[in-house]
């Protein structure tokens, strides 16, 4: 059954020939619920339908600030549901597709439901969006890892997509699969690839806010292999203001690249990540490295910034401040390190 909030409120009683109808699938996971609690304030006019399956990582709670606002209803169903998409898109002027499934290692041991939301979910979407009349901008939301590793220099939105894993290659198929819609049908497509994100309400499987939670139990920090894999930390803040301006701006058919600018070797995260919860390096343990792990990813952005967009978030500051909201939130997060404690033990950078 279809969760619902709002749902006898959802249409304003004035003004609402001018409002702007928004979908956001994947809306109540990290970056979705971010971007929803971000385009409610920037965007008075917008009215937002946020679309999530609520699987282990999408949380009600995430939306729990806009849940009595009256310009955003969720619904909880799957993308991969034709029948719960195609009016919804059919009323959507914006799309932000941002339903996957992200996890590496869950993608090792069993890449079915990675095909089947990744790939399959955005086909659904796309199919219902070619023939939608009022749909203006349907964004999206890629990674980084379809470039796969890269020993030098940054990688540009031409430059060739080698995922090397079945989680970036089932993002890499949904990132082409949406091109395609734009060459063959015109679905006004836009890709945005985007690099590590970090800050509140991300799900304890991550690297940083495993690390901080088991940190401050002063349980061990598992750190893959020699440590020394290099990736670029984007602040989620940064990153929805990024796809906003993709919204207005972003050019149809094309890629844009979205990083945060700041490399760091996954040692140097974990020892400022313990330094700052005043915590002993003693705590870092040692695992085996996963299969085919990318050494590194960075990103060209000159394209982005180019429209305007750079981060504005400072890496030491918002660090500081995603160290402190788990400190504060721990009713958040305990409940779902408890009920699977395997997330001491692996994590996804």
């Amino acid at each position: 059954m279809n969760t619902v909030w709002n749902h006898t409120v959802r249409f304003p009683t004035t003004g609402q020939e001018s409002m702007v109808e928004v979908l956001v699938t994947g809306g109540a996971g990290f970056i979705g619920s971010n971007f929803v609690k971000f385009a409610l304030d920037a965007h008075p006019d917008w009215r937002i339908t946020t679309l999530d399956k609520l699987t282990y990582a999408g949380r009600l709670e995430n939306l729990q600030p806009v849940k009595d606002n009256p310009r955003h209803t969720f619904i909880q169903g799957d993308v991969t549901d034709p029948i719960i998409v195609k009016p919804l898109v059919e009323q959507a002027e914006i799309i932000l597709h941002l339903a996957a499934e992200t996890h590496v290692d869950r993608s090792i041991v069993n890449a079915s439901d990675f095909i089947m939301t990744d790939v399959y979910g955005t086909f659904v979407l796309l199919e219902a969006a070619r023939n939608a009349e009022k749909l203006r901008r349907f964004i999206q939301v890629s990674t980084d890892e379809v470039y796969g590793s890269v020993s030098e220099g940054a990688s540009r939105e031409t430059d060739e997509i080698r995922p090397s894993n079945p989680y970036s290659a089932s993002k890499a198929g949904a990132d082409r699969l949406a091109y395609s819609f734009w060459a063959t049908h015109r679905t006004p497509i836009v890709i945005a690839r985007a690099s590590n994100n970090y800050g509140p309400n991300q799900f304890p499987e991550k690297v940083i806010p495993l690390f901080i939670t088991n940190a401050i139990d002063d349980h061990t920090v598992p750190l893959y292999g020699d440590g020394l894999n290099v990736r670029d930390w984007l602040h989620v803040d940064d990153h929805c203001r990024a796809l906003d301006l993709l919204i207005a701006d972003g050019e149809p058919g094309e890629v844009y690249n979205v990083g945060g600018g700041h490399e760091i070797t996954n040692i140097e995260l974990t020892r400022e990540l313990l330094r700052l919860l005043n915590k002993p390096d003693s705590l870092i343990q040692r695992v085996g490295d996963r299969p085919g792990h990318d050494h590194r990813y960075c990103l060209d952005t000159m394209k982005l910034r180019k429209l305007g967009w750079q981060p504005a978030v400072n890496f030491v500051q918002g660090l500081t401040d995603t160290v402190m909201w788990y400190r504060e939130n721990e009713s958040w997060w305990r409940p779902v390190k408890e009920n699977i404690p395997a997330f001491r033990t692996y994590y996804q950078e």
